[in-house]
Order: structure tokens, then C-alpha cells, then sequence
């Protein structure tokens, strides 16, 4: 089901407000690029915004515009507090219901008495105050785009507001690989272009910035970690806690590395398994018409895109793989009779 409220948020939106944009864990370059992106916009309407974050974005896209402003609840949870007590509109950008913040983060927002808007492209929202929802959008940055657009306000794209846009759009496709359901995602980047954005430094910055131990651990994975199982159509790699701290890990230097598991001839699905403090982080990708959503709900307790899905297991690493295993098998059929 679509949630399209533009104009409900247009009202919302139409004095001086203390509004509050917000980000899921572990941020990506969508959910953060998308919430930079309305920062910028929305300031040109004179709002108080505070911007709030779980934890650290990735370095690579630390160099976006405001990032520096933001309040980061891991590190600064009594600011973090204040802002959300203090604001009178909070925005859910690129994540359907709170808990996905983490828990802390997940019950303050929850329990605020601001009012409530979503900006997502998951499937299954929760409930809040107004919603933009549509799981065939590319991204969450394509919703942002297409709000400013429904709104009448393009002329507010700066330079700003598209390069935070592009990033967010870049990277929750691949590039234009995947999750491109429509020509709206290239009428988007073809109306970025024309904002005179350096097109060449931002992916440089995004793609070609890897730190030398983000490179080795690539290597280290590809080379040693990664598993085929030929009969399942199955690739992954498995990453424990200690391949991470061997390669000094940063939030971010994962990102990525699941879809060279994917790009295996034959291959139909792949996993990339890391090990954290208190669970085993499941990111799924796949080819063609398999949904690995489905599997990342029912057996995972997670969720996401058809082709592209994450989720968790709170067993050990090697229990965690012998249950992905027994549950492929169960699509075995399913998975042999998809033709690439």
C-alpha cells in the first residue's frame, strides 16, 4: 500500500517549527543522505532542525554537508534527549517504525509527544501521524525528491539538497543496478545533474575512498571467507569478531562486500554474516525474481526489499549457518529454477 501525505505534511510544515530528522542504525548513505537532504531544504523555510543519529555514519559519507551537526545518541545521549522533548515535528527518514533507531533511541522517539512523519520505502510501516510510503521507489532519497517535486518547490534543489539526494540514490541501488523500478530514478539524477553537482567527486568520495585496511579486508574476505554452496545457489561470507579487529573495522567497511558474493556465475542468493557483541548480522541480496525479504522475516526476524534484505540471529556463527542452510533448502526448487 502506497502512503502518499504530501500535502498533509505540506501544512505541517507550512509555519516555523522545531522539527527533528532522524536516522536508522547503522546508517547507510540513503538514510542519511536523505536526511541531510531535508535539512537543507527544510532550512530555507527559516525551521529549527536538529538532526539525530544512532551512531556514526561511515567515512565515506562523513563529508556531506551539515553531517558535522548532528547529534550522535551513542555519543551524546543527554543532547539527544533534550532534542527529541524539545521538538515539535520528528521525521522517520528511511526506516517504518522507531525500534529500528535501536531500543534506547527507539523509546524516546516513541514515547515523544511530537508529531510523527515517516519518509520510507520498506514494506509493512508502522503507524505514524502522516506517512510516505511506497516500496517500489528506489529509495527513500527518490520519496524526499519526489515530495519537493509534488510540492511545486524543485527550485529548492540547491547544490546542497541534490548532492545529499544523489548519494542517497547511488547507494541504495548500486548505481542504477538494482531496485530501479521505474524511469523516475534516472528523471531524478538527470534533474541533480543539471544542478551543477560534481558528479565525479561525490563518487569518488563514495566509491573510490577506502582506507587500506577497509581494502584488506575485502581481500581477506573474498579470498578466505567466501563460501559456494553450487546446489543451493548460495554464496556467503562469514566474518567473525576477530576477522573484524584484525583489519581495525569501522562502521561502514562491510559495505558492499555481500554483493561480490552475488556477482558469482550461478549464484542466485548471497549472505554476508557478521559477527557483533550480541548477534549475527544477516545482509541478503539476490538475483532476478527470488525474494530474499521473505526469508529474512519468517526465519530471521527482519525484513527489507525483495532483492535486498537484512536480519539477525542471536545464535553462534556456526549454528547461524547451519540454520541458513536448512532453511535454503526448503527453496531449493525454487532457487534451481530461476534462469539468469
Amino acid at each position: 500500500m502506497k502512503y502518499n501525505e504530501y500535502h498533509s505534511i505540506e501544512n505541517a510544515i507550512a509555519s516555523k517549527r522545531k522539527i527533528l530528522l532522524t536516522a536508522h542504525a547503522n546508517p547507510d548513505g540513503d538514510t542519511i543522505g536523505s536526511s541531510l537532504a531535508l535539512y537543507h531544504y527544510l532550512k530555507q523555510f527559516g525551521h529549527e532542525i536538529k538532526l539525530v543519529f544512532p551512531n556514526e555514519a561511515p567515512l565515506f559519507l562523513a563529508w556531506l554537508p551539515a553531517y558535522p551537526l548532528a547529534l550522535i545518541y551513542d555519543l551524546n545521549p543527554n543532547a539527544v534527549t533534550q532534542a527529541i522533548e524539545e521538538a515539535e515535528i520528528i521525521f522517520a527518514v528511511d526506516y517504518n517504525a522507531f525500534h529500528r533507531t535501536g531500543d534506547e533511541l527507539g523509546l524516546l522517539l516513541e514515547s515523544a509527544t511530537a508529531l510523527k512523519i515517516m519518509i520510507d520505502h520498506h514494506p509493512n510501516p508502522a503507524d505514524f501521524d502522516f506517512r510516505i510510503s511506497d516500496t517500489s521507489a528506489s529509495s527513500t532519497a527518490e520519496l524526499v525528491y519526489r515530495l519537493i517535486s509534488d510540492l511545486g518547490q524543485l527550485d529548492k534543489i540547491n547544490q546542497d539538497v541534490a548532492a545529499c539526494l544523489y548519494v542517497g540514490l547511488i547507494t541504495d541501488t548500486g548505481s542504477f543496478s538494482y531496485s530501479v523500478n521505474s524511469a523516475i530514478p534516472f528523471q531524478m539524477a538527470a534533474f541533480l545533474y543539471e544542478t551543477a553537482i560534481d558528479l565525479q567527486a561525490i563518487n569518488q568520495k563514495i566509491y573510490s575512498a577506502f582506507t587500506e585496511s577497509r581494502l584488506r579486508l575485502t581481500g581477506f574476505a573474498v579470498s578466505e571467507k567466501l563460501t559456494l554452496i553450487p546446489n543451493l545457489r548460495l554464496a556467503y561470507i562469514a566474518l567473525t569478531q576477530n576477522d573484524l579487529a584484525r583489519f581495525k573495522h569501522q562502521n561502514g567497511d562491510t559495505e558492499g562486500l555481500v554483493n561480490y558474493a552475488l556477482s558469482l556465475e550461478n549464484v542466485v542468493i548471497a549472505v554476508l554474516l557478521t559477527e557483533k557483541e550480541d548477534k549475527i548480522r544477516l545482509s541478503f541480496r539476490s538475483k532476478s525474481d527470488f525474494a530474499v525479504n521473505t526469508i529474512a522475516n519468517k526465519f530471521f526476524d527482519g525484513g527489507g526489499h525483495k532483492n535486498a534484505a537484512g536480519g539477525n540471529s542471536y545464535d553462534s556463527m556456526e549454528d547461524t549457518i547451519l540454520k541458513l542452510n536448512t532453511v535454503l533448502q526448503q527453496y531449493k526448487s525454487e532457487l534451481e529454477a530461476v534462469v539468469l
